[in-house]
């Protein structure tokens, strides 16, 4: 007789914690799926017998590894690696490379984890994985990073390719990071091959990638205020970041007509009352990209703003909120503050921002909330054109590309609400989101049978 898992959940999250001691960002990450998916696989034996949500939660490979380098003193460095292929049920791993102190395992299954729906969720054939090192690129020379990412590549070349796994950028790992390691991975292989995303142009990238999650994240904000019969014109923004993520989404929120009042980083946060428009965002973008420089020197350029060090910008009154700097980023108590100032939508443009605490605060005001598996999935999808233009040794257009990205993410958008309409008008995107992506990685892994 088969066994079955027919565990209720604070059972089969209990086995998730054990399995995974000391990770609880990963188990976060379960637990926020597993609490819609339980429901719906209620009826569905064939997902209890074939064990679909224990062996999605089990990544496929975690791969560890050392990685050593010199200092511009000549000084031996040595850092720690990974690589966590999720799942390729319906598709060659894909998910980016982030090099941070923060970075540990726990955070590197959870973000494989989440790619794995994200990924699905764009309709495009790419699974699920996630890289990086606790490896600091801050403070480091050009020179260092390069070794750095040279010495990384080394060791992950064995484990990655054009079918089988696909990397890109992610928190510290922008273009120049992506250039030495497809550099070093060409000059092992002697392949020329599309083994990487967040590629430059000349060699093989995709117009509108920078672009693409920020702008992403506010094409399916749009949406979401669509189905009340609104939209951005004239609204108030609080975003926090001010890296790729938040300073493209602020972007295309100016185009839109609406008003951005905040950006951040790890110092705290500025809020310009008279709004960042797009010469103040283009300054950030510069500051921040060329000077590497912190946001607090915004207020020196632009004086009627202040600076609030150590706090996030959940506190300022706005209509819509896009959390696009890290995870766990937004908690229950900023969460609650932003219903009481009249926020209306929230559109994660970063992975897992908010806490658990803070999804269940969303959830039950019943506000127009996107989870970053469905509103930040704009930059996988155009890492996934980027595979598809490789394939075809091409490139399309940015008009092409742009429309593209628009109707990826409209359609994510009607895949939640298939499965998050609650009725009475309000519609559960995390539950859609949730539903929608595992039901098609589940399908896929039953036809393999059991692998």
């Amino acid at each position: 007789m088969a066994v079955s898992d027919h565990v209720d959940l604070p059972t089969f999250m209990e086995g998730v914690k054990k399995r995974n001691p000391y990770q609880p960002e990963f188990v976060q990450a379960v637990q926020e799926v597993a609490e819609d998916i339980f429901e719906f696989m209620q009826d569905k034996e064939e997902y209890h017998s074939q064990q679909i949500l224990r062996r999605i939660a089990e990544p496929d490979r975690v791969v560890s590894f050392r990685v050593c380098w010199e200092d511009d003193n000549g000084n031996v460095r040595v850092q720690r690696g990974w690589r966590v292929q999720n799942n390729n049920a319906i598709g060659p791993y894909k998910g980016g490379i982030r090099f941070h102190p923060s970075v540990t395992e726990s955070v590197l299954k959870f973000l494989a984890f989440e790619q794995t729906f994200k990924n699905a969720l764009t309709g495009l054939p790419m699974g699920g994985g996630k890289g990086g090192s606790n490896f600091n690129p801050k403070g480091k020379s050009v020179r260092e990073i390069m070794r750095f990412c040279q010495s990384f590549m080394t060791e992950l070349y064995r484990h990655i390719g054009a079918d089988i796994d696909v990397p890109a950028g992610d928190i510290g790992v922008g273009g120049r990071e992506i250039g030495f390691m497809f550099g070093q991975y060409k000059r092992i292989t002697n392949n020329f091959t599309g083994v990487l995303t967040g590629k430059g142009l000349e060699w093989g990238g995709s117009l509108i990638r920078t672009e693409a999650t920020g702008y992403g994240a506010v094409y399916f904000l749009a949406n979401m205020l669509a189905t009340k019969s609104e939209d951005l014109t004239g609204k108030t923004a609080v975003i926090s970041g001010s890296g790729n993520v938040a300073t493209h989404a602020a972007e295309k929120i100016v185009q839109l007509g609406g008003k951005v009042l905040t950006l951040s980083d790890s110092g705290g946060y500025i809020h310009d009352p008279d709004g960042i428009d797009q010469e103040k965002i283009d300054w950030v973008k510069t500051h921040k990209t060329h000077r590497r420089g912190r946001i607090e020197e915004y207020v020196t350029a632009f004086p009627k703003a202040t600076f609030v060090a150590g706090k996030t910008p959940w506190g300022v009154p706005c209509d819509v909120a896009l959390p696009c700097a890290t995870q766990n980023e937004l908690l229950g108590d900023d969460a609650r503050m932003l219903i009481a100032n009249g926020c209306k939508a929230v559109a994660e443009g970063a992975n897992m921002p908010t806490d658990l605490d803070g999804v269940h605060v969303f959830k039950a005001a019943k506000i127009l909330y996107a989870p970053g598996k469905a509103s930040n999935a704009g930059g996988v999808a155009v890492s996934g054109l980027e595979m598809s233009q490789n394939s075809e040794r091409r490139s399309w257009k940015e008009e092409e590309l742009q429309q593209m990205l628009k109707d990826i993410m409209s359609g994510i958008h009607k895949s939640c609400l298939a499965y998050g309409d609650q009725g009475g008008g309000y519609i559960d995107y995390v539950k859609g989101a949730n539903i929608a992506g595992f039901k098609k990685v589940a399908d896929a892994m039953l036809a393999f049978g059991v692998v």
